[in-house]
């Protein structure tokens, strides 16, 4: 199946983009990227629509199209948006999962499901993949669901790659800032920052979530991994990266609690990620956080700090 037909979900997404331009770099790989939205970010290989709630449209498209992998990046990853309509959330995050998975199961496609750390309660992070889940809100409780359900499903040929804190330079539009694009936009305009110092996160690097992703399906390893960054730091610390590496006003950035600046939907504090199996299993290598910074700038043609 290398190289494979590829198609990807939610390819207008941070997660969808990366996804789709590094499988569309795969020599010989075959690539349908599909989204909600019509403009679905262009890039070598095909595009359509998909609405993933849709479970005729998924037949269609898994029985037309004939993918060997198909890497699910659809979903709702807004947690207060989450919080605020649960059945929303669990629609899009579970229910679409258990749809798609069954789908894969009837077309002999594997199936990659792109997770969070936002699974645990974040009391004992960084957590490795055998650590218990109990997550704090809905984001994280559908996410742990859909997890559940495509374990508990028919298909035999799936992974779930969980992540923490992504963030990039997409090309197209997406629907919300990352946190260091937000940062990058509030701080050139001048504007103060309140942003979490008592959550700790592994960041993770859009381009390296993708990689490790595509890990996965070249090696054909199953089960759960975790793909993200080796650095742990808290959301403080990241915004005092982020304002050194693009010669931002640091001064701007004040320190708040994670209760405080989101009291409608808990976050895990001490969370973050452990890749140690990501990275004996499949090589996996993230870059280090002022390199995928450094990155991000070029790939936002920004010039380097004097």
């Amino acid at each position: 199946m290398f190289p494979p037909r590829i198609l990807i979900t939610g390819a207008n997404g941070l997660v969808g983009q990366a996804l789709t331009r590094a499988a569309a770099r795969l020599p010989g790989a075959d690539v349908l990227a599909t989204s909600l939205s019509t403009a679905v970010v262009r890039t070598r290989g095909g595009t359509a629509r998909l609405d993933v709630l849709d479970g005729d449209a998924v037949e269609r498209m898994i029985q037309d199209f004939a993918p060997d992998v198909v890497l699910h990046a659809a979903g709702l990853a807004q947690v207060e948006a989450c919080e605020a309509d649960r059945e929303a959330c669990w629609a899009l995050n579970v229910d679409a999962v258990a749809t798609m998975a069954a789908a894969c199961q009837r077309h002999g496609a594997r199936l990659v499901l792109p997770s969070t750390d936002f699974v645990f309660d974040g009391t004992a992070g960084p957590y490795a993949e055998t650590a218990r889940p109990a997550p704090l809100n809905a984001y994280g409780r559908s996410k742990l669901a859909a997890e559940n359900a495509l374990k508990a499903s028919r298909l035999t040929d799936w992974a779930v790659a969980r992540t923490t804190l992504v963030f990039g330079a997409p090309a197209g539009v997406v629907p919300r800032l990352d946190l260091v694009r937000w940062l990058i936009r509030e701080l050139r305009a001048g504007r103060p920052v309140r942003v979490a110092a008592d959550q700790l996160r592994t960041p993770t690097y859009d381009d390296d979530l993708a990689d490790g992703i595509l890990r996965i399906v070249r090696f054909r390893r199953s089960g759960v991994f975790h793909l993200s960054g080796r650095e742990s730091l808290s959301i403080l610390g990241v915004a005092h990266r982020v304002a050194e590496a693009f010669d931002l006003d640091a001064g701007l950035i004040a320190p708040a609690t994670t209760a405080a600046l989101h009291p409608g939907a808990p976050r895990p504090l001490q969370g973050g990620l452990l890749i140690l199996r990501a990275e004996s299993e499949l090589g996996f290598r993230p870059r280090s956080l002022d390199a995928a910074l450094d990155a991000v700038r070029d790939r936002l043609g920004l010039d380097a700090p004097a």
